[in-house]
């Protein structure tokens, strides 16, 4: 292997793709943390925990190409022994695939109630993990290009069971997604979207996954399959953070401030879609909070509770307004409820 663009060629190139996908991820998860405040802090630190891996992840793989191209530029053992950062490359990529894979498959299992399918995508991550682990300490101890394949048992581990993990994935999300349809034209093309949103996402890991497992079977004594290896883990956090971020989309298409259900984060979900407008987010979980409140009157005479007031047809006015409250009810509001998750009010006293 003593010709430099076979062997350079597809490791610059995937090193490209891996940069240009960590800059999508860079703007994906700015995107994340500013729309989805309220989401739980075990998925916001997990988002973290993805960033923090594929910077990692980025900086070896720059120094993966920077060592042979430039500290060992011209050498004999630029071109037969593999770069150091490439010991790394396969364990920090489960890294990243595995906690993919299992957060999801989590889902799943809640959504379904169901420990066959959710086991059996667990059992196939974990055995990408075992495979991935088998082959850095190979490339460890193997250095040379040319011996590679002395060790092709631990890869093909690893690529083929993480690829059977993502079909499996995949098919049972979508499944779960067309059991969900409702008849309705509105959510109808909403699931559709999410539908052919999950099989894009899936599918990409998937078959990336599948070349990579394909391109070192099929083409000996070559680096081919890292020209598709180096991007693989930003693949497995794009494509997690797309789910998450599209949820403001999916609301938006049905036009509504309605809770929705969402595959990966169930019925109802705190995690949903925030509103464009924070004014209309605001005035939003004000009327929902009161609506859903009972309301004490004070009167002189008698205590009256009211239920559930329906704003819109009970009392037509903004009920944030101390005005309009007061000319409504012919009161004084005595506190307004100002904190997040207060009562829009607490009391209501006769004017003297």
């Amino acid at each position: 292997m003593s010709d430099v663009q076979p062997l350079f060629g597809p490791m610059l190139i995937g090193v490209f793709l891996n940069m240009i996908l960590y800059g999508a991820l860079v703007v994906q998860s700015f995107f994340y943390y500013q729309t989805y405040r309220k989401d739980a802090k075990w998925i916001r630190y997990f988002v973290l925990y993805l960033v923090v891996m594929e910077t990692i992840n980025t900086a070896f793989d720059m120094y993966l190409i920077y060592e042979p191209l430039v500290q060992r530029y011209g050498t004999q053992r630029a071109v037969t022994v593999a770069p150091l950062a490439l010991n790394p490359d396969a364990l920090v990529t489960v890294l990243i695939s595995v906690p993919v894979q299992l957060f999801i498959t989590w889902h799943i299992k809640v959504l379904s109630g169901s420990n066959v399918i959710p086991g059996l995508i667990a059992f196939f991550a974990i055995c990408s993990f075992g495979g991935a682990t088998a082959t850095t300490i190979s490339v460890s101890i193997i250095r040379e290009f040319a011996r590679f394949h002395q060790f092709d048992s631990a890869p093909i581990i690893w690529l083929a069971s993480s690829y059977l993990a993502d079909i499996i994935i995949t098919s049972t999300l979508v499944w779960s997604l067309r059991s969900r349809k409702t008849g309705h034209s509105e959510t109808g093309d909403v699931v559709n979207r999410i539908i052919a949103s999950t099989i894009q996402t899936g599918a990409i890991t998937a078959l990336f996954a599948l070349l990579d497992f394909v391109l070192f079977l099929a083409i000996p004594n070559s680096t081919a399959n890292f020209l598709v290896d180096f991007p693989l883990s930003k693949l497995y956090s794009n494509s997690l953070l797309s789910t998450l971020n599209t949820r403001a989309g999916w609301s938006n298409t049905l036009k509504s401030r309605n809770r929705q259900d969402n595959v990966l984060f169930g019925p109802g979900s705190p995690s949903g879609p925030s509103p464009n407008s924070s004014r209309d987010l605001y005035s939003h979980q004000r009327r929902s909070v009161f609506t859903s409140t009972n309301i004490e009157l004070r009167v002189p005479t008698v205590t009256t509770t009211i239920d559930a007031i329906d704003i819109d047809t009970i009392l037509p006015v903004d009920l944030k307004r101390p005005r309009d409250l007061e000319a409504a009810m012919g009161t004084t509001p005595d506190h307004m409820g100002d904190g997040e998750g207060d009562l829009g009010v607490r009391r209501v006293v006769d004017r003297p």
